[in-house]
């Protein structure tokens, strides 16, 4: 089940401070973690912001902190995304950010089939089907965004993330092809590229790591995730959210095409 819902305001003027006033933002997964915060960062800038996410209550709480719109959905029951269900979501949206994504870690032997098939429908199938939807009012306007929340892992590999890294890879292929037929109608098209972010799906990742690998939580930061890092942290949500931001204004219209990494050196080697 679908469920949308809106509050319509006065469109402000779009202004050196509200760079993105009058634009309408759909970001998927928005009800928490990075989602949450690139919700917060294109409001922050004048956009109104659809808060799409399986979590009704999360979506709502935030929507109302940020005077936007929620759109709750479960992105993994594709036989939902039907056309008309598609157009009615996506109406007036020239920002999409596709963030939604879930992890599973395991060797590829002992990987779960539906696991993996479920990773692909929400962090790739899903994304296409977005953007298909979306494209046609982004052409006829000369304008759109598309930002799609890749990962480290989809220019890198890491052991027992088969699917993940599957997903991520495809996504960014996926990007690319939207920036070559977007450029012509104004549509750009990027992916976002952080390591392992401060969130609730790596705080549980650091524990899935820590069965897999054998060894204690305290060290698999610094013994598996910030191994390949020159800065020995975690990326801040807010410092996805602010670059998310940029790509969504007029500042970045010759930017398509392109993966801006945010992984504290990683992938420099």
């Amino acid at each position: 089940m679908t469920d949308l819902t809106d509050a319509v305001g006065d469109t402000p003027v779009r202004t050196s401070e509200q760079p993105l006033a009058g634009r309408r933002a759909l970001v998927t997964g928005g009800a928490s973690g990075i989602g949450a915060a690139v919700v917060r960062a294109l409001a922050a800038r004048g956009a109104h912001v659809v808060v799409a996410d399986i979590d009704t209550a999360g979506a709502t709480a935030l929507a109302e902190e940020i005077g936007g719109s929620v759109w709750t959905v479960n992105l993994m029951d594709t036989d939902t995304l039907t056309d008309d269900a598609l157009r009615l979501a996506l109406d007036g949206v020239d920002i999409l950010v596709n963030n939604a994504g879930i992890q599973r870690i395991n060797p590829i032997q002992d990987f779960k089939p539906t696991d993996f098939h479920n990773i692909l429908t929400l962090m790739l199938e899903a994304p296409f089907l977005l953007i298909r939807a979306v494209l046609p009012q982004m052409y006829a306007a000369n304008f759109g965004r598309i930002v799609n929340v890749s990962s480290v892992h989809g220019i890198r590999a890491s052991p027992f993330k088969s699917a993940y890294v599957a997903a991520k890879h495809g996504l960014e292929g996926l990007s690319k092809v939207t920036a070559l037929e977007g450029g012509i109608h104004g549509v750009t098209s990027n992916c976002v590229a952080p390591g392992y972010v401060r969130t609730p799906l790596v705080e549980k990742q650091i524990t899935d790591q820590a069965l897999v690998h054998g060894i204690p939580e305290a060290e698999v930061l610094s013994k598996i995730m910030l191994t390949e890092s020159a800065i020995k942290r975690l990326v801040e949500p807010d410092e996805v959210g602010s670059l998310v931001a940029w790509l969504a204004s007029d500042d970045a219209a010759m930017v398509t095409g392109s993966s801006y990494t945010m992984d504290g050196g990683w992938s420099a080697r």
